[in-house]
């Protein structure tokens, strides 16, 4: 009958409360809601000044006095010793 095959299926997950660790490990396009994984941070370097990079940057990130802050590695880039983000928006 059409009402059992279409009316009230069990449905494998619950759509209203989602378990967010399981949403965590989804691919940025499969999650209920699309996000990237991408992010906007502020970075103190040691000589105290405050940078905004992007989480994902291609190029190597340089301060004032020419400290090395964040170098690319193909996914996130990765950060100096000695620094200290936070993510912006939060």
């Amino acid at each position: 009958s059409t009402q059992s095959t279409w009316g009230l299926l069990n449905m494998e997950i619950d759509l209203l409360n989602v378990d967010p660790v399981a949403e965590e490990g989804k691919h940025k396009l499969k999650r209920l809601v699309q996000r990237p994984d991408s992010y906007f941070m502020d970075v103190k370097t040691p000589s105290g000044e405050i940078l905004t990079i992007f989480s994902h940057s291609q190029t190597p990130i340089v301060d004032k006095t020419g400290f090395v802050v964040a170098v690319p590695t193909g996914g996130k880039a990765k950060l100096s010793v000695g620094t200290a983000w936070r993510r912006k928006g939060d």
